[in-house]
């Protein structure tokens, strides 16, 4: 597969939820439409813009000035950064903003930022007044390629991440790819493990693609819009067909049982970007799936290889700071959401494209594995 040539028109990709379905607009210098397209969704809306600090500093004035010249009224709440934000206290500011801005049902909230202000501002929206639409407007690659699309909101929990929250999908989603061009190189070698996800969850020729292209889709340019708009197009099919993730959705999953133990030991902070936790976890699945005996181990390599050329973390030895306990993660991974009476579900694998919920897994198994990988085994 060769990249593809870049045109002047967005991607757009279609999440088919019946009277719920949106678009996700895909496209370098998208976020100029983002007025244009909420008049046309919410003719006479007003509007409140929830985003931290960082992402108002670089897109706060170009959503504003879309939104002043479709003549649309505009207020702001401005949150700190990070996955911090993702917590009771700031929820409370946010709902009590967007109560306090007089938003009310028939008006709409747009995310600005990454993936903690889309789950922040999604959630609250999905309380207050008992329920007010919004427009995601991811900046990072992580959410414009997943924690935006799909209505999955939330926030963190001392016992797990994303442990409060709800569905709730928004009714329209502005990705525009020149956001990215703001993302550090961590930043967006993070979200890439997210893209990587796609490919080693069902699509081995993606995977394929992005063994020969990932230095183009980090360099910018037409591989990296192609990228983004397979990996929508590959979760869009997904949420359509199990919305609320009582069956197949789980998939998504791949390497987040392992990978939010990890984030949640390292205290949500930016010792492990959720990304980076995300790669290493998807590490620990395919090295767990061969002990299982069902991946071959070449194949699992060949997995691992990809995302550590990446510069993506995949040993526990690639971690920075201490290293959690094996109670702390084994107690962690408990608090997973996929538990079902107590009984463990991974994502496991049993070749590359090939994931399956794999359902009552032996915590005894994944604790003897886990305790050789964190004695660097």
């Amino acid at each position: 597969m060769t990249i593809p040539l870049r045109t002047t028109e967005p991607t757009i990709v279609d999440v088919a939820l019946g009277q719920r379905s949106y678009d996700i607009v895909i496209g370098r210098g998208v976020l100029a439409s983002l007025g244009a397209g909420i008049s046309k969704l919410r003719p006479g809306a007003r509007v409140a813009i929830v985003t931290d600090e960082t992402v108002a500093r670089h897109h706060l004035d170009a959503a504003e000035a879309s939104l002043k010249a479709a003549d649309i009224a505009a207020s702001r709440i401005v949150v700190p950064e990070g996955e911090a934000s993702k917590s009771y206290a700031t929820l409370q500011e946010v709902c009590e903003g967007l109560i306090a801005a007089r938003i009310e049902r028939r008006d709409l909230v747009v995310a600005l930022g990454g993936g903690v202000i889309g789950d922040l501002a999604g959630f609250a929206a999905s309380i207050v007044r008992r329920g007010l639409d919004y427009v995601q407007v991811p900046t990072t690659l992580l959410s414009q390629v997943d924690s935006s699309v799909g209505g999955k909101t939330a926030i963190d929990s001392p016992q797990g991440k994303n442990l409060v929250g709800a569905f709730h999908q928004p009714v329209l989603v502005v990705a525009d790819t020149a956001a990215l061009d703001t993302l550090s190189l961590r930043e967006f070698r993070a979200g890439y493990a997210e893209v990587a996800k796609y490919g080693l969850l069902g699509d081995r020729g993606f995977f394929a693609w992005l063994e020969a292209n990932w230095r183009d889709v980090f360099a910018g340019g037409p591989a990296r819009e192609h990228a983004i708009a397979t990996s929508c197009r590959a979760k869009a099919v997904i949420v359509a067909r199990d919305e609320k993730e009582t069956g197949d959705r789980a998939l998504l999953n791949l390497g987040h049982t392992f990978g939010h133990a990890f984030e949640a030991a390292a205290g949500f902070s930016g010792a492990l970007l959720h990304g980076e936790a995300v790669a290493l976890g998807m590490a620990l699945a395919f090295e767990f799936s061969v002990r299982q005996g069902l991946i071959a181990d070449d194949e699992a390599r060949r997995a691992i290889r990809h995302l550590a050329d990446v510069g993506l973390p995949t040993r526990v030895a690639d971690l920075t700071g201490e290293v959690p306990t094996i109670d702390r993660l084994m107690g962690l991974i408990a608090q997973d959401k996929k538990v079902q009476r107590g009984a463990l579900t991974f994502i496991l694998v049993r070749a590359i494209g090939e994931s399956f919920v794999a359902p009552g897994v032996d915590p005894a198994a994944v604790r003897t594995f886990l305790t050789e990988k964190l004695a660097g085994q």
